[in-house]
């Protein structure tokens, strides 16, 4: 068999190739040339890490959706333009944390997967299977999410593409760096070799070593998050109660100089502590 040097993305143009490949919709470049590339491939890399199977411009569309039905229904029953906005801007973002609230969720069921899909990968390779034919037994063995990922690695594998350029996305499209040390070990045992199983073997009992150190690490700072999301949700919950309670609060509130520069402070405030608090737990959290 002709070996290929045929890569993944050079392999979308060929003609074999063009009738069953779905061109990917795509807001960024990825590189971070500016603030507005580094917005546009967070939104990119939510939508494809969420697996809610619907492109960037339709949850666009959503959240604008969202976003006027919400803000009509309050301009109907109080006739005020500020909380009208302020239910606007609420009703927009709410698509967008369902989005993020469903990455979470299927980054957390992906990897209580990855354990025993690893000492089954290694099961696998110990009986005399390749790397790939391994891969492919164990994406169908596999149950959604992290099946569905490995079954879309293994088909492209199945395909003529390389191991390597077939598992190249995998980590970026899950959002998990463990899957990037499982990417380069079967890499780099199909080029030079080596006792896979026993890596594979190490590997597993890193990843379950560290879920366990995780879920220590949860119980021990529960508190303090509770804490931090109390810390972001308390402020924007007392405002939307007083302009409820009283549609021309926040009205009063911003016709003086006085109220005004204090509100735009104090949104400044919370919205620069909820970012710092959203990266200390991203960072403590990561996988």
């Amino acid at each position: 068999m002709a070996t290929t040097t045929t890569t993944w993305k050079s392999s979308a143009s060929q003609p074999d190739f063009s009738s069953i490949l779905k061109e990917q919709e795509l807001f960024g470049t990825g590189r971070g040339e500016d603030a507005a590339d580094q917005i546009n491939s967070w939104f990119d890399e939510l939508m494809l890490q969420s697996g809610l199977g619907i492109s960037p411009s339709m949850l666009l569309a959503v959240c604008l959706c969202t976003g006027v039905t919400l803000g009509g229904l309050i301009f109907v029953i109080q006739e005020n333009l500020l909380t009208t906005a302020l239910a606007a801007l609420i009703g927009f973002m709410l698509p967008v944390i369902v989005a993020i609230v469903a990455r979470s969720q299927r980054q957390d069921a992906m990897t209580r997967q990855i354990p025993p899909m690893l000492e089954e990968l290694a099961r696998a390779a110990r009986t005399g299977r390749s790397v790939e034919q391994s891969l492919a037994m164990v994406a169908a063995d596999t149950p959604h999410p992290l099946g569905t990922e490995l079954k879309l690695s293994s088909g492209r594998v199945e395909m003529g593409i390389p191991l390597r350029d077939a598992l190249r996305d995998l980590p970026h499209r899950t959002g998990l760096r463990t899957l990037s040390l499982l990417c380069m070990t079967l890499t780099i045992q199909q080029q030079t070799g080596g006792d896979v199983v026993t890596v594979l073997e190490r590997l597993s009992r890193t990843v379950r070593d560290r879920l366990l150190y995780q879920g220590r690490l949860r119980a021990a700072t529960a508190a303090s998050r509770a804490t931090a999301i109390l810390m972001i949700v308390l402020p924007p919950a007392v405002l939307a109660f007083f302009v409820f309670r009283k549609p021309t609060y926040l009205t009063e509130l911003m016709s003086s100089s006085w109220g005004r520069n204090t509100t735009i402070l104090a949104i400044c405030l919370d919205i620069i502590g909820a970012i710092w608090i959203m990266q200390i737990l991203k960072s403590s959290e990561q996988t």
